[in-house]
């Protein structure tokens, strides 16, 4: 888009995207507290948590997907040679999983690596095992979203989530009360069954799009090479991947940490509060390259957008970590016992400015996508992982810190190394 853009104009296209981060965010808090609720709550949350991360870290190849169909399907063939793309990483991540659960990798990473207690990583397997359709079912829906956001039907992937949530809700509450499937698993059945449902339904909704795309194919006109796709795509990929490597890591520190089971416990608590207020972020990136095109004629409105947002979003969640409704979260709305609750304010506290920062991050790498400048991106997040392990090194191994304290210092660390590299590498000053 190179037209002139108002604040106005720019609220009404970000916010559908808004709301669908934010009722995702709703899938954690929720999902913490069925867990809360069930029997052995500490084991199942731990292993709750041991399972979510590793099953991040397997989709993580096909979470940029979104942000390559916004910026990449113009014509029908790229649509075509994107799709394959997409089948063939897809592919590729559900066969990695497999052979993470049934060959030795399981037990080195789970139990050697990670210290894990053998109670903690049966429920994760079995979890895993549940979650077996999730990531490919991440890669199809985000693909097909992205097309979506690029021909402005924003509103629809709003849609998607909300029949995401409700078949969520609905599995979970039925494995809650009709069987007695341990908590790890309620949660993991729950998350596998919403993000199918999610995928099914922004297909049906993407339809008349691609119809209207592929009706509109000119032949004479070449698309990209998979080279040059794969060539784009690869810093991305790598830059979630590395991002989401983060979350097995910490729980590799967790293991060894005082207090390691309290904090494995809490940490799905904490993280699924803080990602409620880094979801304006999250959804701002698709915004930000969509809005700024290839000519930045946007950019003083969108740049301008964007520190209003951060600012925001930090001031909602300080206005609960850093005030008496703190408890009324962890106590009241997430169930955790008041001894775990203790394990989880100051960690809160430290990641107040953790929503502000994310902001900044998706600004500054809406620009490099937008020029095709995407290099940079995979270093400020090899630099942000770089920072997060060697604060968790020198907490835990050295100063002997509480694991959650440990790891929201270094998520914080972490993220303000990548923030302050990207300044001046964002393709176009």
């Amino acid at each position: 888009m190179t037209n002139p853009l108002r604040i106005s104009q720019l609220f009404r296209f970000w916010v559908p995207l808004q709301a669908t981060w934010l009722m995702m965010s709703l899938e954690g808090p929720f999902l913490a507290a069925v867990i809360a609720r069930l029997p052995d709550p500490k084991f199942n949350l731990a292993a709750y948590g041991v399972a979510f991360a590793l099953a991040i870290l397997v989709e993580a190849p096909v979470i940029m997907m979104m942000s390559a169909s916004t910026a990449l399907v113009d014509t029908a063939g790229n649509y075509r040679r994107l799709r394959n793309f997409m089948w063939m990483l897809n592919i590729g991540i559900t066969v990695f999983m497999l052979g993470l659960l049934f060959t030795p990798l399981w037990d080195l990473l789970v139990y050697r690596g990670m210290g894990l207690n053998p109670q903690v990583g049966h429920l994760a397997w079995v979890a895993m095992l549940i979650m077996l359709p999730w990531p490919a079912a991440i890669g199809y829906r985000r693909f097909y979203q992205g097309l979506l956001i690029r021909s402005g039907l924003t509103r629809r992937v709003a849609w998607g989530t909300v029949v995401r949530l409700l078949t969520m809700a609905i599995t979970a509450l039925i494995c809650w009360r009709f069987t007695d499937m341990a908590g790890t698993w309620v949660g993991a059945a729950a998350l596998s069954v919403g993000v199918v449902a999610e995928a099914i339904a922004s297909r049906f909704m993407v339809h008349a799009t691609v119809r209207d795309l592929l009706a509109a194919d000119d032949p004479t006109v070449t698309p990209q090479s998979y080279g040059a796709i794969w060539s784009f795509y690869l810093p991305l990929a790598l830059t979630s991947t590395i991002s989401l490597a983060v979350q097995p890591m910490v729980t590799f520190f967790m293991g060894q940490a005082r207090f390691s089971l309290e904090s494995l416990a809490v940490l799905p608590v904490i993280n699924s509060l803080v990602f409620i207020f880094r979801t304006p972020g999250l959804s701002f990136q698709e915004t930000a390259i969509t809005m700024l095109g290839r000519s930045w004629d946007n950019y003083p409105v969108v740049r301008r957008f964007a520190l209003t947002l951060g600012g925001a979003a930090s001031i909602g969640l300080a206005l609960i970590a850093l005030t008496p409704l703190v408890d009324v979260w962890l106590l009241r709305i997430s169930g955790l016992t008041p001894e775990l609750a203790g394990f989880a304010r100051l960690p809160l506290k430290i990641l107040v400015l953790m929503p502000a920062l994310s902001v900044w991050l998706s600004m500054q790498r809406a620009l490099c996508v937008s020029t095709r400048h995407t290099g940079p991106i995979t270093w400020s997040s090899t630099l942000e992982v770089v920072g997060i392990l060697a604060v968790l090194f020198v907490a835990v191994k050295m100063g002997h810190w509480v694991g959650a304290t440990a790891a929201a210092t270094a998520f914080m660390a972490g993220r303000v190394a990548s923030n302050v590299f990207l300044i001046g590498r964002t393709g176009r000053r």
